[in-house]
């Protein structure tokens, strides 16, 4: 028989005290989470009838999760930052705002202070020429009336061809494959980059650790990562998932939504490689359009406060 004891005044009073209830100090905000969360832990562990070897297994793997950095990989992996843009769709519907680019997952490895160009950028460091295939990438920013939207900074960042990202992977170059672009008088963004591969959770990590026993994958399709932001208009984060992908509809954290697949063309032409400055015969071209919402408010035309690393920090 299931034992309960979690709703006893005893046991309330002892959670009350864990979580700060019983002084005027510290945050109230943070007192409220807290109780909810040890008390909907205390149910789970009774509910489920968590065992003492289960529980301290998930003691360790939350600090192994935490030494590996990949606390920020996990989320997404259990659809947890999908719900969130799920949530936030729900709100904007309830509200009645619509239009616009859907948004979609930021991922853990956005780097803040990339180099700012005006009109179109050189991402690439030239180090994976000989394996990799070059990506002209273009596209306009509008509003929801279509007008285009000068001066928008368009921060952009991908991995590359082995599916790794500068500044985490410190054999590239810092900023490799991250820019800031801002719009011309057109909206228009142009840049010159390279083909992204996909990539998989670290097989020995904790994140692939728990989707092993989930009996899921934990590989992603190729894809371009995006924040738009204009003066004015709400900050957009969200990604672009390439075309063809194995895991294009398959992506273990939930990132592929309609609107937002890249019709990337793979081009065999020596002469027009040649024009666009490319050696060989083989490039790609990809052309993706932003549409941005106007901001109902000043703060929704800044991204989230969400922790981000910066290079050099």
């Amino acid at each position: 028989m299931t034992v309960k004891v979690s709703h006893t005044s005893e046991i309330q009073n002892l959670f009350n005290e864990a979580a700060g209830l019983n002084n005027d100090q510290g945050s109230p905000r943070v007192k409220q989470i807290m109780l909810r969360l040890i008390n909907d832990a205390a149910k789970l562990i009774e509910d489920l009838e968590i065992t003492d070897d289960e529980f301290w297994h998930a003691v360790d793997y939350l600090n192994r999760l935490g030494g590996r950095n990949e606390a920020g990989l996990l989320v997404p992996g259990l659809g947890l930052e999908h719900f969130l843009d799920i949530l936030q769709d729900a709100k904007d519907a309830q509200i009645g705002l619509s239009g616009g680019t859907p948004r979609t997952i930021e991922g853990p490895l956005y780097v803040a202070g990339a180099p700012v160009c005006e009109g179109e950028a050189r991402m690439d460091d030239g180090t994976e020429l000989d394996q990799a295939t070059v990506m002209f990438l273009e596209g306009v920013v509008r509003d929801t009336d279509g007008q285009p939207v000068a001066g928008a900074v368009v921060d952009l960042w991908h991995a590359n061809t082995q599916g790794n990202y500068s500044y985490f992977d410190q054999s590239q170059s810092a900023y490799n494959l991250r820019r800031r672009i801002v719009t011309d008088s057109e909206g228009r963004y142009r840049a010159r980059s390279i083909v992204p591969s996909g990539y998989g959770c670290s097989p020995d990590g904790p994140t692939q650790e728990c989707l092993n026993l989930l009996g899921r994958h934990g590989q992603r399709p190729a894809h371009i990562h995006f924040f738009i932001s204009a003066p004015g208009h709400r900050h957009l984060t969200t990604q672009i998932n390439l075309d063809g992908e194995q895991y294009l509809w398959d992506d273990f954290a939930y990132a592929t939504r309609d609107g937002l697949v890249g019709d990337i063309q793979f081009i065999e032409d020596a002469a027009a490689a040649r024009d666009r400055g490319v050696e060989g015969s083989r490039f790609a071209t990809l052309q993706f359009n932003f549409q941005l919402q106007q901001a109902p408010a000043p703060a929704a035309e800044q991204r989230s406060g969400r922790p981000r690393a910066l290079q050099g920090a």
